[in-house]
């Protein structure tokens, strides 16, 4: 996979006097089937989330609330992606290395994920995940 199989994917937005609902439905808005769902928040300012790969795991991220930014990573380039809108949200395709950062307070971020936990599907070291991105 290549850093451009990830991309920013438009959720569906329906507003009135009410509010908004946004939907995100298995292989209609992502191409996945969602097996996991988990969201992160509270995060004190400066900190670092994920900063790991996966071999198989696809994912769908999401700022519900507040915003953050994405570093994704394919071993060959790399790219940085602002979260914001609820309503939008960044597909991280297989075998890429992904780094969340700068947290705005009260952000939310919601993460649908293509598989339940697997400790073998984490790439933690950066150095063992640039020698398994440029053997795949």
């Amino acid at each position: 996979m290549s850093i451009q199989d990830c991309r920013l994917l438009e959720i569906p937005r329906f507003a009135d006097e009410r509010g908004s609902l946004s939907v995100v439905e298995s292989k209609h808005q992502i191409p996945f089937e969602i097996r996991r769902l988990y969201y992160l928040y509270d995060i004190p300012a400066g900190q670092v989330r994920a900063a790991h790969g996966h071999k198989r795991l696809q994912q769908l991220v999401v700022a519900v609330s507040g915003s953050f930014d994405i570093c994704i990573d394919d071993g060959y380039a790399r790219r940085m992606i602002r979260l914001d809108r609820p309503d939008r949200g960044l597909y991280i395709a297989p075998g890429m290395w992904r780094e969340l950062n700068g947290f705005s307070g009260g952000a939310v971020c919601v993460v649908l994920a293509s598989e339940l936990y697997d400790e073998q599907d984490y790439l933690r070291d950066y150095d063992q995940f640039l020698a398994y991105a440029r053997a795949h």
